[in-house]
């Protein structure tokens, strides 16, 4: 790298609005019981642990069993924790440790709804960033579907 410029790693954001307030969809993100109904891609994965620590420097676990019999392990530390309002923390999958990236939930009244902004920063390289967009554009679809 030349002398002077910063490396920029590739990050996406994704954008949605719930139909109710930010408490519930703050919930949907920090109760262990409420992330095993909508945290995977789809109905065939199975949530198999998941575990939540939400303060700053706690961990949170999430392993999920693919149809095919792959397990996708993430985890992480929590950075920052603002309830109803804002989540940080680190994401790094199990079979990838080195490639830690930055998750930010940002949750914004809007009537009597939420307006939920999710960045993912940092990511290894462009692909992994394409294949996290299209898990969280599912997820947060199926967040939707849980909130009711």
């Amino acid at each position: 790298m030349a002398q002077g410029t910063v490396e920029t790693k590739p990050s996406l954001t994704v954008e949605r609005t719930y139909r109710v307030p930010p408490q519930r969809v703050w919930q949907a993100w920090t109760q262990a019981e409420a992330l095993k109904q909508w945290f995977a891609p789809n109905d065939a994965f199975k949530v198999e642990v998941i575990e939540v620590d939400v303060r700053v420097g706690g961990r949170y676990r999430i392993k999920m069993n693919a149809p095919d019999g792959e397990v996708h392990d993430v985890s992480g530390v929590y950075r920052e924790v603002v309830p109803n309002e804002r989540l940080v923390f680190t994401w790094a999958w199990r079979t990838t440790p080195e490639r830690e990236s930055l998750v930010t939930v940002t949750l914004r009244p809007v009537g009597t709804g939420t307006a939920l902004t999710l960045k993912h920063e940092q990511f290894f390289d462009e692909s992994a960033r394409d294949h996290h967009r299209e898990g969280w554009i599912a997820l947060l679809g199926r967040l939707e579907a849980a909130l009711g």
